[in-house]
This record gives structure tokens, C-alpha cells and sequence, in this order.
């Protein structure tokens, strides 16, 4: 959003059939109620929003003064249009661990989603977040078996059973194999080469080229990342979710909303 082309990259991107799903990945920094109802006309079909910290912690950690203050006064305006397409999205670290319950909290108090995520260290490089120690994995797998209860009873968790519990055996595991990076996504450089991942920096000139040098011998496991751990899921798998998550669905059949 400090771009000043960003509705010409909607417009650019989003087809007369409503294809693709179009998710903006934003902190909100920038965000108001005017660009949001804009890129909703536009055909966004979903805001993920940072939220590390459920309280002003979450400024200090994005090093961003005033930035849960926005958001606990922007995100209340934004739900209360009941789009039912603003979710937040916490990475699950070291630092955050004993308050994800809380965080989940927070957005349900906002009448927003949430969606969690394993933090990896081919982000940042900084092995300070990630969680490894038996104490934290203890507490991680009670938390998970928490928020999975939660989303049984209450709603409000985007994540599947699959992958929240898969979140917790990367940790535990140090890695998650068979990545399918290159095969079920791949990213679009801004020069327009290609790459498998957002973790490294290739530049491929074509899918044919990226699956000689990266997919064919591709043995990463070190993330599980929401686009990773959503695609490692089995077609049945997904298949299955997809039927039950659109029975239960709570809000509009048709996707509308008031804006």
C-alpha cells in the first residue's frame, strides 16, 4: 500500500471471472477503512494481517509505535462490514508462544479470523525465534491441542486440523519433508523469471528450468510456512476440508457482504 499503482495491480491481476483468489498480506500500517472497501470492489477476497502480540508488545516486535492502537481501532470498522474476509495472522515464534490463545482472542474480540503459521529461520536467520527447547514443544503441543478445541466450539481458526497439528511436527521434528515447492506454487519475480519459494532467491526463466535446477533434487524441509503447509495436504484431504468447511461455513453462501 505504498505503492501508488496498488488498485492498478488488482485491476491487473484479477480476472472479469473473479479468478484468482486474492489475498493482500499486509502489517495495516496503511490501511484504512476507504482502501479496504476499494479493494474489495475491486476483488480482493481477503486482508491477512499481521498480529504478533495480542496488546502494544506487538509494536515493539514490528517495530512500529502505534501500530496495535490502529489496529484494535481499524479492524473492529473493517469486521463490522461482515465480509468475513479479514484475517489475522500470527507466526507462531518462541517470543509469542504462551500468548497464542490470547492472540486468538484478541481477533475474535475484533470479529475477525486468524490463521497461525510456523516461523523458519530461512526468513530472518535468527534462530532466537525458533522454538526447540522440550519445555517450549510441551507447551506448543498443549496450545495447539487448545486452539483446535477452540475452533471446534467457538470457529474462528482458518487453519485445518492438518495443519495446525502439522505445525507442531515441524517444530518437534526440526523440518517437514516433501515440499512441493515448484510443483503446487511457485513465485513470479518482479522482472517476471520465476522461482519455487519466496526463501530463496532464484531466478529461473521458465517452469522447465526451475524443475531442473530446483524441483528435481529439492530436499528442503526447513519451513512450513501457511502456502507450504495448505499444499503438502493429500487432493483427498483437501477435498474433504473444503466440503466440510463450506457445510459449517457461518455468513453469506454467496460471498457478499455490506459494504
Amino acid at each position: 500500500m505504498l505503492r501508488d499503482d496498488f488498485f492498478d495491480i488488482i485491476d491487473a491481476v484479477k480476472e472479469d471471472s473473479g479468478l484468482p483468489y486474492l489475498i493482500v498480506v499486509t502489517n495495516a500500517s496503511q490501511l484504512t477503512e476507504e482502501i479496504y472497501l476499494k479493494a474489495i470492489e475491486k476483488g480482493v477476497n481477503q486482508f491477512s494481517i499481521s498480529l504478533d502480540f495480542p496488546d502494544e508488545r506487538h509494536d515493539d516486535f514490528r517495530r512500529h509505535p502505534g501500530l496495535f492502537k490502529h489496529l484494535s481501532e481499524l479492524i473492529p470498522k473493517l469486521t463490522a462490514h461482515d465480509c468475513g474476509n479479514v484475517v489475522m495472522n500470527t507466526a507462531i515464534t518462541r517470543w509469542n508462544l504462551p500468548y497464542l490463545e490470547d492472540c486468538y482472542r484478541k481477533a475474535r474480540e475484533w470479529g475477525a479470523n486468524i490463521s497461525y503459521s510456523a516461523y523458519t529461520v530461512l526468513r530472518t536467520e535468527d534462530k532466537e525465534f525458533d522454538i526447540k527447547d522440550p519445555a517450549d514443544l510441551e507447551l506448543l503441543q498443549k496450545t495447539i491441542k487448545r486452539l483446535l478445541e477452540l475452533k471446534h466450539t467457538n470457529g474462528r481458526i482458518a487453519n485445518s486440523d492438518w495443519t495446525l497439528s502439522g505445525t507442531y511436527k515441524f517444530f518437534k521434528n526440526g523440518g517437514m519433508p516433501g515440499c512441493k515447492a515448484g510443483v503446487r506454487s511457485m513465485v513470479v519475480n518482479p522482472n517476471g523469471t520465476m522461482r519455487p519459494c519466496s526463501m530463496f532467491n532464484y531466478q529461473f526463466k521458465d517452469r522447465e528450468e526451475m524443475y531442473e535446477k530446483f524441483v528435481r533434487t529439492n530436499k528442503c524441509d526447513a519451513c512450513y510456512v501457511s502456502i507450504r503447509a495448505y499444499l503438502s495436504e493429500s487432493y483427498w484431504t483437501l477435498l474433504s476440508q473444503n466440503i466440510r468447511e463450506r457445510v459449517f461455513a457461518k455468513g453469506s453462501d454467496d460471498g457478499s457482504c455490506a459494504v
